[in-house]
């Protein structure tokens, strides 16, 4: 019988299995692949016609804990305060920390992130629900200009929240993060292999925002369980050049909250 079960898994091995076995490196996939240099994908994204475009605040680094002591407090943080208003300075802080420039090279920025190949696929939008002199809606992260697109006026955290499964840290949240990875720009250097890479970009991302949020005392959570399309139309993405990837709920945190890993 457990023979007959093992066999079963190698005839219907599911997508999962599929996927890590088609997108394996092997010195025969590798060769042969040139890049194509005159269609390298744009590496940043603007809308030709945002609402309006929000200037950020200059990031704030008056935190003086060392990274150990920030590691070590590190958690997912699922109970926020939703009286208050978070700082417009905070949230730029935030950003920086997840994609911000922080060297130059000629031309070549180096941002606070790693990204596989230096292609950052991922593109950063927020559900703003309350940030000091920011409206409510949901935005777009600009880091060359270190600026927000305006793309939808409105509260979407209720939205936010059916979507992702009704978790309701996402109607607390101050702030929610909502990462896309613009396939292109990664499958045009590492073709299949590229999804791999989009993934880890996310969770590099997602561990500077826990390491910034604990610094500034805020509740960072994030969120893996979503439905795409219906995140992917809130955003206004179509889910197949450009696709939601992960979330991340940003908010103030209540004096006794639940902590999880």
């Amino acid at each position: 019988m457990d023979k007959e079960k093992d066999r079963d898994r190698h005839s219907d091995p599911g997508i999962g299995r599929i996927f890590q076995d088609q997108t394996k490196y092997t010195p025969e996939k590798l060769g042969g692949h040139t890049l194509d240099w005159e269609n390298m994908p744009e590496p940043y994204k603007e809308y030709a016609g945002p609402l309006a475009l929000v200037p950020l605040l200059k990031p704030e680094f008056s935190v003086k804990e060392d990274l150990w002591t920030l590691l070590n407090r590190r958690r997912s943080r699922r109970e926020y305060t939703t009286s208050r208003v978070l700082k417009p300075g905070a949230l730029s802080t935030l950003l920086w920390a997840t994609q911000g420039f922080a060297a130059r090279y000629g031309d070549t920025y180096f941002r606070t992130a790693p990204s596989a190949g230096g292609l950052y696929p991922v593109e950063t939008y927020l559900n703003v629900r309350a940030v000091e002199s920011i409206p409510p809606g949901i935005y777009h992260f600009r880091p060359q200009n270190f600026d927000l697109e305006l793309l939808k006026e409105g509260n979407h955290a209720r939205e936010l929240t059916e979507a992702a499964l009704h978790q309701a840290i996402a109607l607390s949240a101050q702030v929610t993060f909502i990462w896309s990875a613009v396939l292109a720009r990664s499958k045009w250097k590492y073709r299949e292999r590229a999804y791999r890479y989009i993934y880890l970009d996310a969770g590099h991302i997602a561990q500077n925002l826990y390491l910034a949020g604990e610094a500034l005392g805020l509740g960072v959570c994030g969120v893996g369980a979503f439905f795409d399309d219906q995140v992917n139309g809130i955003v206004g993405l179509d889910g197949v050049e450009e696709t939601v990837i992960y979330l991340a709920t940003v908010g103030i945190r209540q004096a006794a909250e639940r902590e999880e890993g």
